[in-house]
């Protein structure tokens, strides 16, 4: 189940994981991008530039895709950079971010409350093998991050409803307003920096683009999690095309080949 990328890659020295949060542990938002992407499409349609919605969708899906791991409002500023470009007046990214969040929301406010009320356990909304891989980081000493591109209030709240945020001593961090403020390689820098560890001791989780290439940029180790939602039982090709481009030094489906895999990071 593990595809090695980079035979003989080694984490035995890392001190310190960063875990991406939706779609690396979290399904609870599984299908953000059949959200996303419609609307965008539909904005651009509505100036009537000649192009068809079937262009139109290449090219949203193309920019979502590679802003896909930083902070949603990226994608909602490119998106106005799109509307201007076709001559139309953008609204604020601010607005175009609301907008996506009702339809999200709207979209995933079931999950969220089967498990606000215990009618979903967590483990079902969890990528399989999640939960036992992290009680293993745990076990070995090391100090966890999770961070997230959703907005920092639902990152945190969708971990406690995931019964997760309790290993992630580092804490649980994802958007802000002040977006430039905060980003996981500002993150990364200030683990360094703190002399939390070197980038080589740096062990790094996710399933989109960003993660994968901050990890890969000082000098850590990148699993890949080419999770094809929401079942996560095969590998999405189309994201491990993606992860393997920036690096990635495996390419797992999901975490239940865990002694593999614990075996490939930290054995002998």
């Amino acid at each position: 189940m593990i595809e090695f990328i980079r035979p003989g890659v080694s984490a035995r020295n890392a001190r310190v994981v960063l875990f991406d949060f939706d779609g690396t542990l979290s399904l609870i938002r599984t299908g953000w991008v059949d959200v996303m992407v419609p609307m965008m499409v539909e904005i651009l349609l509505e100036l009537k530039t000649g192009e068809s919605e079937e262009e139109l969708r290449a090219l949203v899906e193309d920019y979502v895709a590679r802003l896909t791991g930083q902070q949603t409002i990226y994608q909602m500023i490119e998106l106005a950079r799109q509307v201007e470009l076709r001559g139309g007046k953008p609204l604020d990214p601010l607005v175009y971010k609301k907008m996506y969040l009702e339809r999200l929301h709207e979209k995933i406010k079931d999950r969220r409350e089967a498990l606000r009320t215990g009618k979903a356990a967590p483990d079902e909304y969890l990528v399989p093998g999640a939960r036992a891989l992290l009680e293993a980081l745990k076990q070995r000493g090391l100090k966890m991050y999770l961070a997230s591109g959703t907005d920092e209030e639902y990152a945190r709240e969708e971990a406690r409803l995931l019964d997760i945020d309790r290993y992630f001593d580092g804490g649980v961090w994802g958007a802000v307003d002040d977006y430039k403020s905060f980003d996981k390689e500002i993150l990364i820098r200030r683990m360094i920096e703190a002399s939390e560890c070197r980038g080589d001791d740096l062990l790094g989780f996710g399933d989109g683009y960003v993660e994968i290439q901050n990890v890969k940029a000082v000098g850590g180790v990148a699993v890949g999690v080419a999770t094809d939602e929401p079942e996560c039982k095969k590998v999405n090709e189309w994201k491990r095309r993606r992860l393997i481009g920036v690096g990635a030094d495996l390419i797992i489906p999901n975490y239940l080949c865990l002694d593999e895999l614990m075996n490939a990071l930290f054995g002998s």
